[in-house]
């Protein structure tokens, strides 16, 4: 199942609105994550993230309770970094 998981995001490349990347931690797992369709979201903000694209901007706690409740569901596995 594909879910759309929340981090928070610690930093921002890129000045085209298209292609503008940001590193966004899940707790404390960090991940490259396009910005495309949040262009107003900046470095400490909270996102929903599915399928590797920022899709909203949510407040720090709704973005802690869901994260907490995906751990409790033991849904947070796919972040897990793979053995090479």
């Amino acid at each position: 199942m594909c879910l759309a998981i929340p981090g928070q995001i610690l930093s921002i490349e890129g000045e085209d609105p298209l292609t503008r990347t940001g590193k966004v931690s899940f707790g404390g797992i960090v991940k490259e994550v396009n910005l495309a369709y949040v262009p107003e979201a900046q470095v400490g903000d909270y996102v929903i993230v599915h399928v590797g694209f920022a899709i909203s901007i949510v407040d720090e706690q709704e973005a802690q309770e869901v994260f907490e409740y995906l751990r409790q569901m033991d849904e947070l596995s796919e972040l897990q970094e793979q053995p090479a």
